[in-house]
């Protein structure tokens, strides 16, 4: 297991370096000049050409991303060109935000969607499997910042149950964020658990526990539902990754104080070091979930456990 643990760090090197080259090239081929945006429209060239200096941006490219990578290997992820602030204290004062919000969200979509799945695998080509399924037809199709628009509007403005931005209202602050997220997964995993509950509750065993006499419920908990467990894992853990990159559009909608709409911020300011901050902080959180994700596994299937004995 420990051997396995190092190999997945490991190859987290490899994607890291690859992904901070790919933003490196798109932040450089980007319109706009970010010692312009800083030192305005009107600053002289002297002024700029002083500033680009400051900031290396006047070195090659390849030259900036080594000379990035090297500090980033000594912990230095960089100071932020608008701020002047360390990158680090930028992005780490952000990602619990962004945290919060994803475990919500996840919890909320995981607790609809792994039920949901069950009833309408086990009551399939009913009103109730065909509801659940355009139910989720409909959490694939719909954008998650236009659903947190239309819920902004109905509970936020209109009602007034709800607060509409910000995160300083307690649990209320999370209610309209985390739903707008969580609906969106709760359809992939609900379509998930559905598609394995039938797989699985066709099998030989699972008739041949019907035949003895077991109770239903305890064929459907207790046999199937743990067998189908494995491919849901897999979708509950590639979406909680997800939600840590991808509440970018969401969190701008409700003014949430995360990593998406900081780094929304600054590829507005064409900060590209906290914008690799932000890449940086959200590839290795993806990464270390995927990797808990498959240490779930032997917990949950005996079978990949003793693979790691």
């Amino acid at each position: 297991m420990v051997k396995y643990i190092a190999k997945r760090v490991l190859m987290m090197i490899p994607v890291l370096l690859g992904v901070i080259l790919l933003v490196f090239f798109i932040m450089n081929l980007a319109s706009g000049n970010a010692v312009l945006l800083i030192l305005g429209e009107n600053a002289t060239e002297e002024a700029v050409a002083v500033k680009t200096r400051e900031l290396g941006l006047d070195r090659p490219i390849l030259v900036r991303y080594a000379a990035y990578v090297a500090d980033l290997v000594r912990g230095d992820m960089g100071t932020s060109y608008f701020s002047s602030r360390s990158v680090a204290e930028e992005v780490l004062s952000r990602f619990p935000a962004t945290l919060k919000l994803a475990v919500v969200s996840a919890i909320i979509s995981t607790l609809l969607a792994i039920p949901l799945g069950i009833f309408a695998a086990v009551r399939q080509n009913t009103l109730f499997d065909n509801f659940s399924m355009i139910l989720s037809l409909v959490g694939n199709s719909m954008p998650a910042f236009w659903l947190a628009l239309m819920l902004m509007m109905l509970f936020a403005e209109k009602l007034g149950w709800l607060p509409a931005q910000g995160m300083n209202n307690g649990w209320r602050s999370y209610v309209l964020p985390a739903v707008s997220i969580g609906f969106i997964n709760m359809a992939a995993i609900a379509r998930t658990t559905r598609s394995t509950m039938l797989e699985t509750v066709r099998q030989d065993y699972i008739r041949t526990a019907r035949a003895k006499g077991v109770d239903e419920e305890a064929v459907v908990m207790d046999h199937a539902f743990p067998n189908a467990l494995i491919p849901t894992i897999t979708v509950i853990g590639v979406q909680f990754g997800n939600l840590l990159g991808g509440a970018i559009l969401v969190e701008t909608v409700f003014a949430w104080p995360g990593l998406g709409r900081l780094m929304v911020q600054s590829v507005n300011n064409r900060d590209v070091p906290l914008v690799l901050g932000c890449i940086v902080i959200l590839s290795i959180s993806y990464s270390v979930v995927n990797l808990l994700v498959d240490l779930v596994y032997g917990f949950v299937d005996p079978r990949v456990r003793s693979m790691y004995k």
